[in-house]
């Protein structure tokens, strides 16, 4: 990587932490593109490409995860959307659902003993929001692995494991720099 790269790269850093500070505030995608001192066109493909996202899709999912948490303390729905920072229950609810895979009030509704017993580091990421479409046996938590063999019973590794968006690989790139 060139220096040019790293420096867009931290821009790009310096936008997300505020999408993940200020989600509730009205964000748009001028506001996070100024942070990262680039337009607003410009912007987005790029962190598109750094993220696997959109950057209001980033945000989002960020306000789905932050509601999730307050409607497992019993929060209600409207309360959980006004508080995240959407101004529509409507467009909440459906963005809930095709995130999480059930609706705010049926989420809310469940059993989330397994939760409060975890430590509060892993909770936040098994209950992490996904973007990958429910099936009918519920939403997906994570892509099913492929094995290499029937002797081996081992995981395929993807064909271009490098353009697989991945949290843990964008933790581990973000730690060695």
């Amino acid at each position: 990587m060139d220096p040019q790269e790293l420096a867009n790269l931290a821009h790009l850093r310096r936008a997300r932490d505020l999408i993940d500070r200020e989600y509730a505030r009205p964000l748009d995608v001028p506001t996070m593109a100024q942070r990262a001192l680039m337009s607003p066109a410009h912007f987005s493909r790029r962190f598109r490409a750094a993220y696997g996202e959109t950057p209001y899709s980033y945000l989002m999912t960020r306000r789905i995860e932050r509601a999730m948490t307050l409607l497992r303390a019993g929060m209600s729905v409207t309360d959980a959307c006004m508080t995240v920072g959407c101004t529509s229950l409507g467009s909440f609810s459906s963005r809930f659902t095709e995130i999480v895979g059930e609706t705010p009030s049926a989420y809310r509704s469940r059993e989330h003993e397994a939760v409060t017993a975890m430590p509060a580091c892993v909770a936040k990421v098994q209950t992490r929001p996904s973007r990958n479409p429910p099936t009918a046996d519920g939403p997906v938590t994570e892509a099913p692995v492929a094995t290499d063999a029937p002797s081996t019973g081992k995981p395929a590794a993807p064909a271009d494991i490098k353009n697989v968006p991945s949290r843990i690989r964008e933790a581990g790139r973000t730690a060695a720099a």
